[in-house]
């Protein structure tokens, strides 16, 4: 049986989601899109802007979830938050960016790992 990536996708960053929320974060927007790359999620924790990424694995084969964002990522991440930023008129705010990892195996979520201020601007 062929692995569907994108569904796995979809559910590692639902599973990502309901923890944010669970864990007190307020979700702006989920995949932002704009030429230097995606943001999976956007959300407010407290008055701080947080900028998430979901990695979802069904195995640590390649390494664990928060490893998996290399410093090119980073910069694509960064990148695209600014862009974020300046097109809502938030250049101001307070920001962090977290990785939210999520481990499955056979189509459930087994477990969801928030990352919080993974790396820095």
């Amino acid at each position: 049986m062929a692995i569907d990536k994108l569904a796995i996708g979809r559910m590692g960053e639902d599973a990502a989601a309901r923890a944010l929320k669970k864990n007190g974060y307020m979700i702006v927007a989920k995949n932002f899109r704009c030429r230097f790359g995606e943001i999976d999620i956007i959300a407010k924790d407290g008055k701080t802007l947080v900028f998430v990424e979901v990695k979802t694995r069904a195995s640590d084969a390649f390494g664990t979830p928060g490893a998996s964002v290399d410093a090119r990522k980073q910069r694509r991440i960064i990148t695209a938050s600014s862009i974020y930023m300046n097109e809502n008129g938030l250049d101001d705010a307070a920001v962090r960016f977290d990785v939210v990892g999520v481990d499955t195996s056979g189509g459930e979520v087994l477990r969801v790992e928030i990352i919080r201020d993974a790396f820095g601007a």
